[in-house]
């Protein structure tokens, strides 16, 4: 992808931008992002020792003087967000702390608001912020089923996880679906801060389903998140896991890094939640791909046709990637092959 050209952007290229969690999956390409199009990334990690290869990566990539990184190890403490956004034109929140796994979602939901406001608000008595971006998920707006035909709409919410968890009783197994209901009370909680507080900045929400492509320095980040699931389908583990996951949408990591992008400089974006729902996939269909493209390997998923009949409403986020970049949504073949060269990296 060529050097990116940014049409009247809403700041100013050069203006400094800050990425929570920027050592992850999503944060690093969002901050590859800015860097490419011309603008100085701030990033927060829990541990700077932990990141210290991201400094000399990006100066390696874009040049010196760049990127910077900021140690924020407890993200609710007093004023723990302050000199992480001082003087700072954009805010991409990325970082997040609860896990999948989830059973108490009143508590995970005592920690992560606190923290989330907290950014929030310092950012809003930061006079610098323009912009910024929160990260829900798309379980937040649906669970995954192959078997129905669904409608979501821009204002979509999860309420079917929401309504079966707080009907559970005590000690019952929810699975995801705690996950899924904390994500969805999580985004709603914060909508509301935000049409209470009224801050200046413009406001957007993006929500990734899972998430493939190249990761950004395999052999400093490992194989990361839904990337993941990708190695352990080659490798044949975890597959009682895989098989288990319905047939949804995929999101390309270098494509969800240009929608933050977009989301933070394009005029006109404010008080949206952008469905980062790129093309459809099932695991069963990335073994048939991994199988193409090493035919050698035996992928031992069985085999399901099923696939994804939800209607999304992505048309907003693919129209701000193509005004970026020129393109629409990476395909499910590509983005598998980046994947795999991406593996591969990190294994040798």
């Amino acid at each position: 992808m060529g050097k990116l050209t940014l049409n009247n952007p809403i700041i100013p290229l050069g203006s400094v931008v800050l990425v929570t969690g920027v050592n992850g999956l999503i944060g690093s390409w969002v901050a590859d992002k800015f860097l490419e199009a011309g603008y100085r990334v701030r990033g927060t990690v829990r541990s700077i020792s932990r990141c210290a290869w991201m400094e000399p990566f990006f100066t390696d990539r874009h040049g010196s003087g760049r990127f910077e990184l900021i140690e924020v190890s407890d993200f609710s403490a007093p004023g723990a967000w302050d000199e992480a956004v001082r003087g700072v034109a954009s805010v991409a929140g990325v970082a997040g702390q609860a896990g999948v796994d989830l059973v108490d979602i009143d508590a995970a939901l005592q920690l992560e608001f606190p923290f989330v406001t907290g950014l929030l608000g310092a950012a809003k008595n930061e006079p610098s912020v323009k912009t910024v971006v929160f990260t829900s998920s798309a379980w937040a707006a649906w669970t995954p089923d192959p078997d129905k035909k669904a409608v979501l709409h821009e204002w979509s919410y999860n309420d079917e996880a929401v309504r079966i968890v707080q009907n559970s009783k005590p000690g019952e197994k929810i699975g995801i679906l705690g996950y899924m209901a904390f994500k969805s009370l999580l985004e709603q909680k914060i909508w509301d801060w935000i049409r209470t507080e009224k801050p200046s900045y413009t406001f957007n929400t993006i929500l990734p389903d899972t998430v493939f492509g190249t990761t950004l320095s395999p052999e400093n980040q490992g194989i990361q998140s839904t990337c993941g699931m990708v190695k352990w389908l080659r490798d044949g583990v975890n597959l009682d896991l895989l098989a288990s996951i319905p047939a949804q949408r995929f999101i390309d990591t270098q494509d969800l890094g240009l929608l933050y992008l977009a989301a933070l400089t394009t005029p006109g974006v404010d008080g949206e939640r952008l469905f980062a729902f790129g093309n459809k996939y099932s695991f069963s269909k990335v073994g048939e791909i991994l199988q193409k493209l090493e035919p050698e390997t035996k992928i031992l998923l069985a085999k399901d046709d099923r696939w994804d009949q939800t209607d999304v409403p992505n048309q907003r986020a693919e129209s701000l990637l193509r005004a970026l970049g020129g393109r629409s949504w990476a395909t499910l073949e590509n983005s598998i092959a980046d994947c795999l060269s991406s593996i591969k990296k990190f294994e040798s």
